[in-house]
């Protein structure tokens, strides 16, 4: 499957002045990992966001998402591409991923 490169795009603008962010291939799509522990990821045209098992509820109550279902995840929710078609949005998604990955120990 591929991957939405303007989304992946959006993206990396977001993540672009963090030098603790990677990128690599993952579940079919492209991932950005802080320090190693992933942060956000674009499978297909959604965002994956790892938002942590405390916030994964509150996560999907939110219009647009659902339960990463490929490879059971805890703390991880798929945010569907409408949900993100505002920068603000996708921002705050964003943001969310990597505060999450940039609390835990470096790998």
């Amino acid at each position: 499957m591929a991957f939405d490169e303007g989304l992946v795009e959006r993206v990396r603008a977001r993540l672009g002045a963090d030098p603790g962010i990677t990128e690599k291939r993952m579940f079919s799509g492209l991932t950005f990992l802080h320090e190693g522990n992933m942060a956000v990821g674009v499978i297909g045209d959604e965002l994956m966001v790892r938002v942590g098992p405390d916030a994964t509820e509150a996560a999907l109550a939110k219009p647009g998402t659902r339960p990463f279902t490929g490879r059971p995840m805890r703390g991880w929710v798929v945010v569907a591409s409408s949900a993100v078609s505002e920068d603000q949005a996708l921002a705050d998604w964003i943001d969310q991923g990597h505060a999450f990955a940039a609390s835990l120990p470096h790998r």
